[in-house]
């Protein structure tokens, strides 16, 4: 995999991973939301990475350091991501699996945001 550097902006809900070259281009990401009630989890909903750099790692990569962001916050992840729902089923030692009432949760918060995703 190329080196990358994965910046968070929250503000704009997404993780996004940045090309190594000097133009620093987003080369995919992940658009999530910060689910509050009823407790605080991080809720990715889309992985999108560029199809010229598409089986790099790159998808795997955004998806570890949402775990790891969501560890150092102290929250946790609730996966509506189809991509990142698989990703933590192969690696459970840094992706506990999701609270069934955060993932309803999250769920409901979509529903009464329809324009957000």
């Amino acid at each position: 995999m190329s080196d990358i550097e994965i910046r968070d902006d929250r503000a704009a809900g997404r993780l996004e991973a940045l090309g190594d070259g000097a133009d620093g281009e987003v080369v995919g990401h992940i658009e999530y939301f910060v689910l509050e009630s009823p407790r605080r989890a991080l809720v990715p909903v889309h992985t999108i990475v560029e199809p010229a750099h598409e089986g790099k790692g790159i998808a795997g990569s955004l998806a570890r350091e949402l775990y790891a962001i969501a560890e150092r916050e102290g929250v946790v992840v609730a996966p509506l991501c189809p991509y990142v729902v698989k990703w933590a089923e192969r690696h459970p030692d840094v992706a506990p699996a999701a609270d069934p009432e955060l993932l309803r949760a999250a769920k409901e918060w979509l529903v009464a945001h329809p324009g957000r995703f």
